[in-house]
């Protein structure tokens, strides 16, 4: 098992570039079971999760290619496909889940296993079923499979109120939509950019859909859907991570193909925190303004508001900061885990259930630490960077799922980082 060695100390300078979006990647990739034409998507990351959705499309029936750049996929369904999404290949990740929505619209029916992924909560399918039900989805949990069948061979448009702005429902219902009889409204819908990049690639491939980006979206169905190419979006949260880095460490680092529009509530934190950032030609660059990080509070929201997905990294910067900082988690539950971990390099972390109080330390000590999901990998790094002596992560598996070339773009500007195995 791989283990990535991190020697702390010394500034970070150079450019990184940011890859192509996961979430949204992974959210593209199912919308080929919509159409018999091919669906060629661009700056997709290298990473294991592409690799598992690859494996389920292609169990499904569907086409899908690697080209030689290692980012552009090229996929096409245009034969009979099968309806069952395996427990073997779904049970790896979360994400499998999406292709609920398309097999249905596309054939009527699907047998789709409960999906996997990180510990980091529950994450019910309920808000998926119950929206699809609606659209006149028949369907029942037997022996670990959502059996769905649409009543007359095809879902219909309606009225959906979600009790909360779920991303993967929101993802889910949107594809559904494309080729259901009628129109679709979806309220109370999440507003991720990845959401946007979604409805942007299925317009390209004929679907009418309007509102994408705020609360309410509008789907009117149509009868079928042609190919396109589409360039996936910037990762935002592959982008967050990396403007932490000179935070940490000092220096100055150009993230290429960052955009403000990605990480506004980020990076308002990160100028209370005493961080720079400023919009470049290429991107986005980021340094510290004084030698002290400064404590700031962090409540995670739903986009707009401040990313989950970036509280792990942020939380091991506050633990070096001036002050008492105060992180509330209000998407996911479990997702403190790598506080012990940080404690063991000193820092002074108290988690009461949604809650941790982070009293600042100044310097984190080098120690063997354990990931134990995506984003708590790469906090620890970040922390070991910043840390004196080494710091060893153990259980990087988690890592490829989120993070290309991790210690490849780490070590190009400047970081003293490798992976071991044992």
């Amino acid at each position: 098992m791989d283990s990535i060695v991190v020697q702390g100390g010394g500034e970070l300078n150079g450019q990184i570039p940011i890859a192509g979006a996961k979430n949204a990647c992974l959210t593209l990739m199912p919308a080929t079971l919509l159409s018999e034409e091919p669906l060629t998507l661009t700056n997709a990351p290298r990473l294991s999760d592409i690799k598992t959705m690859t494996a389920l499309l292609q169990s499904l029936g569907a086409e899908v290619a690697t080209m030689q750049d290692g980012k552009t996929l090229a996929m096409s369904c245009h034969s009979d496909i099968n309806t069952r999404a395996e427990y073997e290949i779904v049970r790896k990740m979360r994400a499998s889940n999406l292709v609920l929505g398309p097999l249905l619209a596309r054939e009527g029916h699907a047998e789709v296993s409960l999906p996997g992924g990180c510990a980091i909560g529950a994450r019910p399918m309920d808000i998926h079923t119950d929206g699809l039900g609606l659209m006149g989805a028949e369907i029942e949990l037997r022996d670990g499979y959502l059996h769905a069948k649409a009543q007359g061979g095809r879902l219909k448009g309606a009225v959906i109120d979600f009790p909360f702005a779920s991303v993967g429902a929101t993802e889910n219902i949107m594809m559904a939509a494309t080729l259901a009889k009628g129109t679709t409204v979806i309220n109370n819908a999440a507003r991720e950019p990845e959401i946007v990049d979604l409805a942007d690639c299925l317009r390209k491939m004929g679907a009418q859909i309007d509102g994408d980006g705020t609360s309410t979206i509008t789907i009117q169905g149509v009868d079928r859907l042609n190919g396109a190419t589409h360039p996936v979006v910037t990762d935002r949260i592959e982008l967050g991570t990396y403007m932490l880095a000179p935070a940490f460490c000092g220096g100055e680092v150009e993230c290429l193909g960052g955009r403000l529009d990605l990480v506004g509530a980020f990076v308002q934190k990160l100028d209370m925190a005493g961080i720079d950032v400023t919009e470049t030609a290429k991107g986005l660059k980021v340094k510290r303004r004084t030698d002290e990080i400064k404590a700031v509070d962090i409540t995670t929201e739903p986009f707009p508001g401040f990313p989950t997905d970036l509280q792990a990294q942020m939380m091991a910067l506050l633990c070096t900061a001036i002050g008492t900082s105060v992180l509330e988690e209000k998407i996911f539950e479990n997702r403190f885990m790598h506080a012990p971990e940080l404690i063991r390099m000193g820092a002074d972390i108290e988690v009461h259930g949604g809650n941790a109080t982070v009293k600042g330390v100044g310097k984190l000590k080098g120690a063997p630490v354990m990931a134990t999901d995506l984003r708590a990998s790469i906090s620890l790094i970040l922390a070991g960077l910043a840390a004196t002596g080494e710091t060893k992560v153990s259980r990087v598996y988690h890592l490829d799922r989120g993070y290309e070339h991790v210690v490849r773009k780490l070590s190009a500007v400047g970081a003293k980082i490798e992976r071991v195995s044992e």
